[in-house]
């Protein structure tokens, strides 16, 4: 039988989806303390970088379409030998770094929302529990989700661009001037820590071998996607400064956009977000 094609929404939606999520909950603090004002720019920086990768992934998706997409292109480049196993063995191990950090973020909220600000032990308690929770859901083979993601990509979406959005109402615009930029190389140095936001849309790669007009789609699914996520990251960047001293921003740097949701929704923003995280991280780690 054969399989139904995917079509541009489909594509779109998974790259938005693989890039929208944690990166942007666990280091935008992290590139605000080495940014300052500038955190947009580093964002837009970030999002270059993002560009220039999509290009490459669009031309090696087309020549060689295949489910195990950068797998597939490790070993087409490389040969199926030790070296392309060491590389991919590499992979694996950044997947468990950016699952660490995911835990890391779990606890910095998760500990932010029940006690409203620093509480070491429950921040340490809820990230290794979080990881032995879902080690022990992966290892009973339970599928809690289903086929979640394209509804959690809208709820994503919906809760972030509703920060952004009524975020500007209250943004102080001095907050983002040159005087309160930091170096390029520092600016530069925010730019690569958040370019793991950006990651998730090489999981477009996955479907090269099932989307309908490949020739047309494959490219402009990567390319809409990651410009859509620029746009919506830097608008968020730009909210988050706007609406914090960097003051305010350093201290709650491992849950700053609970934070920066604070000025325009109140106390209720701070928990609306602090959810909104906890709830991203359960759905990122049983998304089938």
């Amino acid at each position: 039988m054969k399989n139904k094609k995917i079509g541009f929404i489909e594509a779109f939606s998974i790259g938005v989806g693989g890039m929208v999520g944690g990166g942007i909950f666990a280091v935008l603090g992290l590139t605000i303390s080495l940014a300052k004002g500038a955190a947009p720019v580093a964002f837009m920086f970030a999002g270059l970088i993002a560009l220039l990768t999509a290009y490459s992934y669009v031309k090696l998706s087309l020549r060689y379409p295949s489910e195990g997409g950068t797998i597939e292109f490790i070993v087409q480049a490389y040969g199926n030998g030790l070296f392309a196993s060491l590389v991919n063995t590499l992979m694996l191990i950044s997947y468990v770094i950016m699952l660490a950090l995911y835990a890391y973020a779990f606890g910095s909220y998760g500990a932010a929302l029940i006690t409203g600000g620093e509480a070491p032990w429950l921040h340490t308690a809820l990230s290794v529990g979080v990881i032995i929770v879902f080690t022990v859901v992966n290892l009973l083979g339970a599928l809690l989700t289903g086929k979640a993601e394209d509804i959690m990509v809208f709820i994503k979406l919906g809760i972030l661009l509703v920060f952004a959005g009524v975020g500007f109402i209250s943004v102080d615009w001095q907050h983002l001037s040159p005087s309160h930029w930091e170096s390029i190389p520092s600016i530069a140095a925010g730019g690569l820590m958040i370019f793991l936001a950006y990651e998730g849309f090489e999981l477009i790669a996955n479907t090269a071998g099932d989307i309908e007009n490949p020739q047309r789609n494959l490219p402009l699914a990567y390319y809409s996607a990651v410009i859509f996520v620029i746009f919506l990251y830097i608008a968020i960047a730009m909210v988050a400064v706007g609406n914090l001293t960097l003051e305010e921003a350093q201290t709650a740097k491992d849950y700053v956009l609970a934070k920066a949701a604070e000025p325009f929704f109140g106390k209720a923003g701070f928990v609306l977000i602090g959810i909104a995280a906890l709830a991203l991280r359960y759905f990122e780690w049983n998304s089938p």
